[in-house]
């Protein structure tokens, strides 16, 4: 049965339509018009305003389970349903450096939730294991490890369709290593890597134009030795996902990173858990706890996010002081163009899924509008 949205401000990601009409059908986007057509069920939105869902390439748990503990499909289940609480409709659970047996449990649990969920449920982000140990962060010392070419040619192909991104640091590979990763298809992102600005020019040269937390985990922006987050700055093809919640990054680094790379700068969530519920957490060498509204490992570091993909919209209005149609565009259709699915999702346009949020002016109020 055709719906018709009314009454609604629609951000498509190319244009703002004053009093637009969206209609939908079997959890697809039909049209986009300005035309109310007759003899249509409609769903009013009282003036306000509607873009597409959120994507979220980097969520590590629900509001309960964390996929790196139990790699299965209840794992899952619990990541989207609490994703759609805070606005977020397409998610890539990402699963942290592991054993190669978890890895592909983890995997295989996508795959069979895929087969029988048509949702936002889109892949899988494997951070890690080939991580540099230097810089893994919360990443367990025991995981953390290079290539070998075996562990990786597995990985690659039970990964196949599944894996959407892949974040390693690149100087712990070999060149014919680097090049298989390159051919496999997945989209690599650079992270917990120790490679200066220099050495970051030919793995940016290969086609690599994705990072992973910038600012964290990488070597930083200096005046003699510009670094990773230099580099990033200087290729204007790479894009820079930031975790906005003011103590992984702070706000006005943001600022600078936003007018720097401006379509190419999205948001992450990079959540431990969504919703504050877990209070503590304690997996293999990996711990957290809640502390002021962050969790912190027993040394008093950082160790994962809080955040939702609202609050990483609403911080980005209220913080970087964008507009809001902009705001909305670093969590839909740049985090789309980032993974190669542009076509796909992201957007409010004919065969896209008919899946939304709501919000007022100022994106004090976001609320998930999921048809799909």
């Amino acid at each position: 049965m055709k719906e018709a949205i009314v009454n609604a401000v629609v951000h498509t990601g190319d244009e703002i339509i004053e009093n637009g009409v969206v209609i939908i059908e079997n959890g697809k986007i039909i049209s986009v018009q300005k035309e109310i057509p007759k003899d249509m069920e409609q769903i009013d939105l009282g003036g306000n305003h509607l873009s597409a869902g959120f994507i979220d390439i980097q969520i590590n748990g629900g509001e309960k389970l964390y996929f790196s503990q139990t790699p299965n499909e209840e794992t899952i289940q619990d990541i989207y349903d609490a994703s759609l609480k805070y606005g977020t409709t397409h998610v890539l659970p990402c699963l942290i450096s592991s054993s190669k047996e978890t890895i592909l449990a983890g995997i295989e649990a996508i795959r069979d939730y895929m087969k029988k969920h048509n949702n936002g449920v889109i892949g899988m982000h494997l951070e890690g294991p080939f991580l540099n140990p230097l810089r893994r962060g919360a990443h367990s010392i025991d995981q953390v490890r290079k290539p070998t070419d075996e562990e990786l040619e597995e990985i690659i192909e039970k990964g196949k369709d599944i894996i959407k991104v892949i974040t390693i640091a690149p100087e712990c590979f070999t060149e014919e290593q680097l090049n298989k990763l390159i051919d496999s298809g997945f989209t690599i992102s650079i992270g917990h890597s120790t490679i200066t600005h220099k050495e970051a020019q030919p793995y940016f040269a290969k086609g690599i134009n994705l990072v992973t937390h910038l600012f964290n985990a990488m070597t930083q922006f200096g005046h003699r030795e510009p670094g990773l987050v230099g580099a990033v700055f200087e290729n204007e093809e790479v894009y820079a996902p930031v975790i906005l919640d003011g103590a992984h990054c702070d706000y006005a680094a943001a600022k600078v990173a936003y007018k720097l790379k401006k379509d190419k700068f999205f948001l992450i969530s990079d959540a431990t858990f969504l919703g504050r519920k877990v209070a503590n957490f304690k997996w293999d060498n990996f711990d957290a706890h809640l502390e002021n509204g962050f969790y912190r490992n027993e040394d008093g570091n950082l160790a994962g996010a809080t955040i939702s993909m609202t609050e990483a919209v609403q911080n980005a209005y209220n913080h970087l002081h964008v507009s809001a149609d902009e705001a909305i565009k670093m969590a839909t259709t740049r985090v789309a163009a980032a993974i190669g699915m542009q076509d796909k999702i992201g957007k409010i346009q004919s065969g896209f899924p008919a899946s939304f949020v709501k919000f007022n002016t100022d994106l004090s109020e976001i609320e998930t509008l999921n048809f799909a």
